[in-house]
């Protein structure tokens, strides 16, 4: 008996032991489950680019959307086009009851085109990628200035140009630089500023060529590359932020009225929320196939590899959760079925003996209610009957008194 009794104490506390295991180990993979989720959605928020909607809506309560429209090598869009689409898009507005605030605009758009030019600073020369801007570019990609000012539409020459910091460094051996001088194809061009590029590891593997590059507006750009007289150099991406008041909306309007041709539109926001992550990891095998020949600038190969990040730290998330959330669902119904029989069992006497108490009070109280209403019926019935039998005697009597 006593060798029976240990056996059981030893196997409750070899059982106590494997659940404190289990226990552990589900608590472990819940923290990795949180630290994963909180990874993947705190890398989107270094890449700027992705958040113009956000900084253009303010304190609006109408909603902003965020789209970039990227064009494939056999598409030509220019000026025209563009200008052309800002027409419609400001028709389709009107037509939807939406106006302008005071002072204000209903959208805010930008384009660039990309290429390699060399030029000439006072201290050496460089092999550079350049980025022709128009519209409100530094809007949409608000680099940090480490000295003077971004360029934009307003100057009168568009003659300025912005260096990066590996640029600067090269050409002149420091960053501030505002009102030097580059020459390109013995052409100068003031330096506006000097900008830091995106620090994120993503930026900086996608941008490539050792970070070294320049902005100058689309026009000095185009009388660069295609001469005073001709549409100008072909743009590469266009990038708007426009009102949404239904689902589909912008998109919509882009998709009608922007000549997009073979190219791609990315709706910038929303991109990282869970659905669209988890849309990633349901596209594992496919979104690696890039079947057009559309060609990403820069800022749209790092977000896209951020999203391949985020959906490695979702999947992480899912698989490490899985066990913790089975466990607690099983833990969750055993407390259930234990809690019921424990209720069925332990119920005290007084509690039943209390319920019908209560049951025998409210069949009393109805009886007593009823028991007036049958006592006036047997009233009432004994006094028709009284009223019957002196009529009765008045009868015979009435019929004896005639025979005499």
């Amino acid at each position: 008996m006593k060798k029976f009794e240990l056996g059981r104490f030893a196997s409750r506390i070899k059982l106590k032991k494997i659940t404190l295991i289990i226990l552990i180990a589900n608590a472990a993979l819940a923290i990795l489950s949180a630290i994963c989720l909180a990874v993947c959605f705190s890398f989107p928020g270094r890449l700027q680019s992705q958040f113009a909607a956000e900084r253009w809506t303010g304190e609006s309560e109408l909603r902003f959307e965020q789209l970039s429209c990227f064009m494939s090598e056999s598409d030509s869009l220019n000026l025209n086009n563009i200008y052309e689409f800002r027409y419609k898009l400001g028709a389709k507005l009107t037509e939807a009851s939406l106006e302008a605030p005071e002072n204000g605009a209903l959208f805010n758009d930008a384009w660039s085109a990309f290429g390699k030019v060399k030029v000439f600073g006072d201290h050496g020369n460089a092999e550079c990628s350049v980025i022709a801007v128009g519209g409100d570019y530094f809007s949409f990609h608000p680099l940090k200035l480490l000295s003077g000012s971004y360029i934009s539409e307003d100057d009168l020459m568009g003659d300025r140009v912005l260096l990066d910091r590996e640029l600067a460094w090269r050409l002149f051996g420091g960053t501030n630089l505002q009102g030097m001088t580059v020459t390109i194809d013995n052409i100068p061009y003031v330096v506006a500023g000097v900008v830091e590029r995106e620090g994120d590891f993503a930026s900086k593997k996608a941008y490539g060529d050792g970070g070294a590059g320049m902005y100058m507006s689309y026009s000095a750009y185009s009388a660069l590359t295609s001469g005073e007289e001709s549409e100008g150099a072909p743009v590469d991406c266009y990038e708007i932020v426009m009102p949404q008041p239904v689902e589909g909306f912008a998109e919509g309007l882009i998709k009608e009225n922007f000549a997009i041709g073979s190219g791609e539109i990315i709706n910038n926001s929303g991109r990282f929320t869970f659905g669209e992550i988890f849309g990633i990891i349901k596209q594992f095998g496919t979104r690696s196939m890039h079947t057009t020949s559309v060609i990403y600038p820069y800022w749209e190969n790092a977000a896209r590899c951020l999203g391949d990040w985020c959906a490695l730290f979702m999947l992480l998330a899912i698989i490490f959760g899985a066990s913790p959330l089975v466990c607690a669902f099983v833990a969750l119904m055993i407390l259930l079925v234990r809690l019921k029989d424990y209720l069925a069992d332990n119920v005290p006497e007084w509690t039943t003996g209390a319920i019908d108490r209560a049951r025998k009070r409210r069949y009393s109280a109805s009886h007593k209610t009823a028991l007036p209403a049958a006592g006036k019926q047997d009233e009432l019935k004994g006094d028709s009957e009284h009223v019957e039998g002196l009529l009765h005697e008045r009868a015979e009597s009435g019929s004896g008194s005639t025979h005499v």
